[in-house]
């Protein structure tokens, strides 16, 4: 057996449509109210600090209006939506794979997480509707001054870090979603690298909702000090239900001076889960920071990771793909801001549209007063495999300063049918032949992640293309 079916097995669509009893239902209600926010809070013994902060931003919430631009949410129900439930009582999860409820570890054994520790990661934690259930990380690291567990638990070992970092990138009132966020947030990641360790190993988090009409809110917190390395990769599912689910989760990385950092994201969401995320990072000087990601499943997507290039010489790579299939809606791209004089960024982003799926590249870019000599290149490039999807792209550019150099690259097509014809003389299946044309198309993103999760996008790839012909 090849050691990439080892760790993930054979995937397909009952691996993720697969759904666990959800008799912990019974005790959480629906909807959102000033007294689920204090629940929240007194459930997980949070400082007044913490209290106050989920109070201001579900005030936030409240007068928010929803979003003026991209896909239509007005099918989204605030009322038939869980924000906070829990499957397993142990507060900040286990440290022993071994002892996570037998139902919860079988379904994470499905998608191949504790396998993929054992074999290529520093560290994996895992969560379950709203909280962690469980979280490790290899001696090697922890004796270097790396921290890496859940939010909750952080805010109780490290409390002066996490509320000198929390929401800062992101603040609540930045717009109605990341409001909401503040407001119910529960479980997610604290990782700290410590000045000068390069993790020369991935960590990861998986999170997996569960139950019909379940919100999630995981909060990411990552800070990486001055010239220190990491890898960090997030993975997302839920099964099909027929009812509504929202993820609305948030990522902040604090990139310190002469650093680099990675982030790596699959989100492989049901059609029934509105995906409404925010990821940012602030990126000192002489510092990389590195987005690639790849988005499908969901029914609605608006997700845009964003790099603010506050310090001189520093830089960002976003790379990204996207698969809109039937009744789906891509809305994706990339934000990055360049502040900081010499600085750099590249954007590349690939989507995918078929069987009237609809993908779009909704990027903003900005070069102020201050940012003399940036450079920036933006590549978006569609594939649509049958006339009625659809692909759009949508720029916006603002340029403050005469001395910067600007590429914005646009291309949209479909199959060369001169490709096909050549394949299927050769024996190849129509549908193989196609999907094999969408792996090369994507190629350029994949080939960043580590082998193992590349290995998935491509498979998950090949779910998507299925019944393509005809």
């Amino acid at each position: 057996m090849s050691e990439d079916k080892a760790i993930f097995g054979d995937l397909n669509r009952d691996t993720f449509d697969h759904q666990d009893p959800a008799d912990y239902m019974k005790k959480f209600r629906k909807g959102i109210s000033e007294e689920l926010v204090r629940h929240i809070s007194a459930d997980k013994n949070e400082p007044e600090w913490m209290l106050e902060h989920r109070l201001k931003a579900f005030k936030y919430f409240v007068e928010r209006a929803m979003p003026s631009f991209g896909p239509d949410l007005s099918k989204l129900n605030f009322d038939e939506i869980c924000f906070f439930a829990k499957a397993a009582d142990k507060k900040g999860g286990y440290e022993n794979w071994d002892e996570v409820p037998e139902y919860i570890k079988n379904t994470f054994d499905r998608l191949g997480i504790p396998e993929a520790e054992r074999k290529v990661l520093a560290g994996v934690g895992a969560q379950y509707e709203s909280e962690a259930v469980y979280h490790s990380l290899e001696k090697e690291w922890k004796d270097q001054g790396v921290i890496f567990t859940d939010l909750d638990i952080a805010l109780q070992e490290h409390p002066d870090l996490v509320q000198k970092y929390f929401m800062k990138c992101v603040p609540a009132n930045d717009h109605k979603f990341a409001a909401l966020h503040g407001a119910v947030w529960s479980g997610g990641t604290f990782l700290y690298i410590p000045k000068g360790v390069k993790l020369e190993k991935p960590l990861q988090s998986y999170f997996r909702m569960n139950a019909m009409g379940m919100g999630q809110f995981e909060h990411t917190l990552i800070i990486i000090e001055d010239e220190a390395e990491g890898h960090y990769i997030e993975g997302c599912s839920a099964p099909k239900y027929g009812a509504n689910a929202l993820h609305a989760g948030c990522v902040e990385v604090f990139v310190g001076q002469n650093a680099k950092f990675r982030y790596s994201s699959v989100e492989n969401w049901s059609k029934d889960t509105y995906n409404l995320n925010t990821k940012r990072a602030i990126v000192e000087a002489g510092s990389r920071m590195e987005w690639v990601g790849g988005n499908m499943g969901s029914g609605v997507t608006m997700l845009y990771p964003c790099s603010i290039l506050k310090g001189d010489g520093s830089h960002a790579d976003h790379l990204g793909i996207a698969f809109a299939n039937a009744d789906q809606i891509q809305d994706t791209g990339a934000k990055v801001f360049h502040i900081g004089k010499n600085t750099s960024s590249k954007v590349v982003m690939k989507s995918i549209s078929k069987a009237g799926g609809k993908s779009v590249y909704r990027g903003d870019l900005k070069i102020s007063k201050q940012a003399s000599d940036a450079i920036s290149s933006v590549e978006c490039d569609a594939l649509i495999l049958d006339p009625i999807s659809i692909s759009d792209t949508i720029p916006n550019i603002k340029v403050d300063n005469h001395s910067a150099t600007i590429s914005h690259e646009a291309t949209v097509g479909r199959i060369n049918e001169d490709d096909l014809f050549y394949l299927t003389s050769r024996g190849i299946p129509m549908e193989q032949a196609q999907a094999m044309i969408v792996n090369g198309f994507i190629h350029p993103i994949v080939r960043e992640l580590p082998m193992e999760y590349a290995v998935e996008m491509n498979r998950l790839i090949e779910l998507e293309m299925e019944g393509s012909v005809g």
